[in-house]
């Protein structure tokens, strides 16, 4: 290992850096949103041997507030909206599940939380607040260099995309450190390096490594490692799992619980696979055509959905148990950007109470977040009540048996986490 130090430094040297990093202001914490009641989660905050020590984090994970978050991509026909009306909260130390099919705009606002959504997408309105730092959306460049990384760690969701494929992986984690003004880039390779080994990785072969020489779990657990490599407070990950064999999957989904619980992170988690956060999150937040439409525990939204898409989602997934015949496809597809409503319900060309009923307000008056009648969610649904009513026993037994692809986890510890965590309110 001293032999691979000694190289990557003889070929890039060391530059000062004679300007101090930039401080962004901090601004006044957001209010608190409404949450449904349940047990407050216990997390370790204690800090791995195996993390750098520069820069210095906060001792405890921040909240972060989303607030009216909207997104949307200026095309020939105008603005088209991707996400529209999102308030959520992370709670400090908690893994949030963000889920939908392919094209809800998950991804689009995992980008939004570092103030990174790429032309022809805008950020038209909203906040987001991360305790202690401020509003991300209202930094300049400078700012946003010293945030990203350094207080939000990213994971993309193509792990080759975001590794330089012409340089190393050493000299990508020198090149971090630089970017970020770490003073001691010999420590930073030190600290890259063990956090490599505890995800299982050779560290002085990864490093010596172009992205093309290694394969997809490995460049997953690399991307990993960069997020974590400046000690950031809150780690979002797109799709972490996507394009892996269940055995990776479940290996990297350890890695992540084991992460999250020994540095004391807020972490989001973007997934189509909802069967992926019922083995790791403590919250569950169902977002469908840009908007969210049903927040809530891990337990509790699994067991007692009240959206008819979340119930969709779920019934999709095949059991472990029972019959393998009761998994049943949602019907119809996805609106497009071109093809969502402007008002009204943004599922209700797929909503089977609307099909049946045909109801005005469904395509008038576009539905708000409220508490699910049993007080164990919320909701964005003008019918929840009815479904409710209608459907408790489909309900009750739609979250049984749902475990991630490759996760050894029974149902009963599934959603283990969010039975002791405060619940999060769009």
């Amino acid at each position: 290992m001293t032999s691979l130090f000694t190289g990557l430094f003889a070929k890039h040297s060391v530059q000062s850096e004679t300007a101090p990093a930039p401080q962004p202001a901090s601004t006044p914490k957001a209010a608190s949103l409404p949450e449904p009641a349940s047990a407050s989660r216990t997390s370790s905050h204690t800090s791995s041997s195996h993390m750098p020590s520069l820069p210095q984090r906060r001792a405890e994970p921040p909240r972060v507030t989303i607030r009216d978050l909207a997104v949307a991509y200026k095309v020939n026909q105008g603005l088209l909206p991707a996400v529209e009306g999102v308030t959520l909260t992370l709670e400090p130390g908690t893994i949030t599940g963000l889920v939908g099919e392919s094209g809800s705009g998950k991804s689009t606002l995992a980008m939004a939380l570092l103030n990174a959504v790429q032309p022809p997408g805008q950020i038209t309105h909203g906040s987001v607040e991360v305790e202690g730092v401020g509003d991300v959306l209202g930094f300049g460049d400078r700012e946003l260099r010293e945030v990203r990384a350094a207080t939000i760690g990213y994971v993309f969701q193509a792990a080759q995309d975001s590794l330089n494929p012409l340089e190393r992986i050493g000299k990508q984690v020198l090149d971090l450190g630089r970017s970020h003004h770490v003073s001691d880039l010999r420590q930073l390779l030190h600290s890259f390096s063990a956090l490599l080994s505890g995800m299982g990785l050779p560290a002085e072969r990864i490093l010596a490594s172009y992205q093309h020489e290694l394969s997809g779990g490995m460049r997953q657990r690399v991307g990993i490692a960069f997020a974590l490599a400046l000690q950031p407070s809150v780690l979002v990950l797109d799709e972490p799992t996507t394009a892996l064999d269940m055995i990776t999957q479940a290996n990297i989904l350890s890695i992540i619980r084991e992460v999250h619980r020994t540095q004391g992170l807020t972490t989001l988690l973007v997934t189509h696979d909802i069967g992926v956060v019922a083995d790791i999150a403590d919250h569950i937040a169902v977002l469908y055509g840009g908007r969210l439409v049903e927040v809530g525990g891990t337990i509790e939204l699994l067991r007692h959905p009240c959206h008819p898409y979340t119930r969709g989602l779920i019934r999709a997934l095949p059991r472990l148990t029972g019959d393998i015949d009761a998994a049943q496809p949602l019907a119809g597809r996805p609106p497009t950007l071109a093809t969502l409503p402007r008002k009204g319900c943004v599922f209700r060309d797929r909503c089977p109470i609307f099909q049946r009923d045909h109801a005005a307000i469904c395509a008038e008056q576009t539905p708000q977040m409220r508490r699910s009648p049993d007080g164990s969610t919320f909701v964005a649904c003008h019918f929840a009540e009815k479904i409710d009513a209608e459907g408790n026993t489909a309900g009750t037994d739609s979250g049984k048996g749902v475990v991630a692809a490759g996760a050894p986890n029974t149902p009963a510890a599934a959603g283990k986490g969010s039975q002791e965590g405060n619940a999060i309110h769009d």
